[in-house]
């Protein structure tokens, strides 16, 4: 049976017959242009709303501010009657944004995942990362930043409290991550933060911050992320299986989610554009302040996003050179993607909607964190290329399963020697699969 490198070998560049490869190209170097024009073809395949929400939230803030300074009666008419501590019109938009990012999650696959062992590893890693070390990782960035701006402060730790259930599942496809596990991942961040995230903001911000000027109650924070989460979540529950069991899966996902998904994006502009209209005059006033808050979310991506991908391409070498086989177990490309995109990402839609009821829409808070889709969309589409080269450029254990135990194609790369390692192991078990 030959190793990679005499397949390889007989793939040069002088070789234009060449049908797998091509002409001039190895077998790594083919592997290296087809994780190149996937990412590049998942990237068309987004919306507009999608590839440009960067620039569309930057407009929405822009004519936000004009509406607010230009249009007297906007603010009168953006606060009339209330929902849950929350003007109806901003609560719409809220519950709205949330609703798609809710509906795709694939919560029918749950039982069948779940019986992987590899699963279990994968969610305790998640359940570390996210709910333990990211808040302490926010909160360090938010006080090295803002030391003398409490209530941006606050603003943002409310951010690095909210995981991400939404934005996500766009990266990590991106980036070629285990899409099974990433849903996984969604599905039980959801369920946490209805339950954690009051608790945990009183903790961060009352007890750790210690900041006495700003009260917050578990009470309200509680009615807000129930409404604003588990609103989205039973709609997002009930839409799903109702379209699954009455007009089946392939309408649901080829003909239903393509145009409901973009509803959650204007659902965010739309409640960008009221925040921003109702504090219009208090941004301009405070356009200092704003800028800086930029400073602790660039710094938390990075530190999460490196620090997540690093650790776990640490964890997929440990593991395998222990003789259990890193893939075979669940480590390496797929799930370092996975956990670095959610460790990263945050549910900015949850942050936006709490401390708007909470502190209200025109508070330092709300304001703060309404620039997390400003930061986090362009940082984090930047950070998909990175994990794609890093995942074709690093040396990753040679065999890959997902999180339900099956072979797939990873855009990752084994390096050489670890190939015809795996090759020869391959040859002396008298396996049937083919070395390369």
């Amino acid at each position: 049976m030959p190793t990679l490198r005499e397949v390889e070998g007989a793939h040069r560049v002088n070789d234009p017959t060449c049908a797998p490869c091509g002409p001039g190209l190895t077998l790594g170097e083919q592997q290296d242009e087809k994780a190149s024009s996937t990412a590049k073809s998942l990237i068309r395949g987004l919306s507009i709303l999608d590839r440009f929400l960067a620039l569309f939230v930057l407009i929405a803030m822009i004519l936000g501010v004009v509406i607010g300074v230009y249009a007297p009666g906007a603010q009168a008419a953006f606060s009339g009657a209330e929902f849950a501590h929350t003007s109806v019109p901003l609560a719409v938009g809220m519950i709205i944004m949330m609703w798609p990012p809710l509906t795709k999650v694939q919560y029918e696959k749950l039982p069948r995942i779940f019986t992987t062992k590899a699963l279990w590893t994968q969610l305790l890693i998640s359940l570390l990362i996210n709910w333990i070390i990211g808040p302490f990782v926010m909160l360090a960035c938010a006080w090295a930043a803002l030391p003398d701006l409490p209530t941006y402060r606050t603003g943002v730790i409310m951010v690095g409290l909210a995981r991400c259930i939404a934005m996500v599942m766009i990266w990590n496809t991106l980036a070629g991550g285990d899409e099974n596990l990433c849903a996984v991942i969604v599905i039980i961040n959801s369920v946490l933060q209805i339950i954690l995230y009051s608790p945990l903001a009183v903790f961060f911000i009352q007890v750790i911050s210690r900041t006495a000027s700003i009260e917050l109650e578990y009470g309200i924070t509680a009615i807000a992320v129930l409404v604003f989460l588990g609103i989205p979540i039973a709609l997002g529950l009930t839409t799903r299986f109702l379209l699954l069991w009455t007009l089946g899966r392939n309408f649901l996902e080829t003909k239903f989610l393509p145009y409901f998904g973009p509803v959650a994006l204007l659902g965010l502009l739309y409640t960008i554009i009221i925040i921003f209209a109702q504090q219009a005059r208090h941004i301009l006033a405070n356009i200092g302040p704003v800028f800086r808050v930029v400073v602790p979310m660039f710094l938390y991506f990075m530190v999460m996003f490196f620090g997540t991908f690093a650790a776990m391409w640490w964890y997929a070498w440990r593991t395998y050179k222990r003789g259990q086989k890193g893939w075979a177990k669940g480590m390496g490309y797929r799930e370092a993607a996975v956990q670095s995109f959610t460790a990263s990402s945050n549910n900015f839609e949850l942050s936006i909607a709490v401390c708007v009821a909470v502190f209200g829409p025109n508070s330092d808070q709300a304001l703060a964190a309404t620039i997390g889709p400003l930061v986090e969309v362009p940082v984090l589409l930047a950070l998909t290329w990175v994990s794609i080269y890093l995942g074709k450029r690093l040396p990753w254990p040679p065999v890959e399963v997902d999180a339900g135990g099956q072979q797939v194609e990873s855009l990752a790369r084994t390096s050489r020697p670890e190939r015809e390692g795996a090759g020869e192991i391959e040859q002396k078990s008298g396996g049937d699969r083919e070395s390369i």
